[in-house]
């Protein structure tokens, strides 16, 4: 467990850089570097681009709808995320077992005691009194879980307080 809490937090640490910090960074480094060693130096660019604040202002006015507009071919309509979607699924732990949070504490079991319910209705069998305690406690958690509740261990015996 101490290991996979090693690599939570390095996941946490690269998205925080990733995600924030490194793209502020880019986005001022780029700005900064495209404008005084290429307009700067452009005489014909400097005419459009008088001053490094015309500059920003026309890049965020022109540029960040351009980015918008990659960032949504990216996803919707070129093959690229759907490739990374089937990596991320492939590799993805929970595909092939059962996820931690409602899905262990409510969801599954209802699928176990249900099939267990039809398996006795086959065998025109009765149900004893504890399946029928369990089946009221799984219930109970369903409208638990249905008015926005949680069930199992929320933030308990889990890393970073995660679900």
């Amino acid at each position: 467990m101490k290991q996979n809490k090693m690599f939570r937090l390095w996941f946490f640490i690269r998205q925080g850089y990733a995600i924030y910090f490194s793209f502020a960074m880019i986005g001022i480094n780029t700005l900064t570097v495209t404008y005084f060693l290429a307009v700067d130096r452009a005489p014909f660019l400097k005419i459009i681009f008088p001053s490094f604040e015309v500059y920003v202002a026309v890049v965020l006015l022109f540029g960040v709808p351009l980015i918008a507009l990659a960032g949504y071919t990216h996803w919707r309509k070129v093959q690229g995320h759907r490739a990374e979607a089937e990596l991320g699924v492939e590799n993805n732990p929970y595909v092939y077992k059962l996820p931690p949070g409602f899905w262990k504490h409510v969801v599954m079991p209802y699928f176990l005691m249900s099939s267990k319910i039809l398996m006795k209705i086959a065998a025109n069998e009765k149900l004893t009194e504890s399946e029928k305690d369990e089946l009221t406690s799984l219930q109970k958690d369903m409208e638990h879980l249905n008015e926005g509740g949680y069930v199992g261990a929320k933030g308990k015996n889990l890393p970073f307080g995660s679900t």
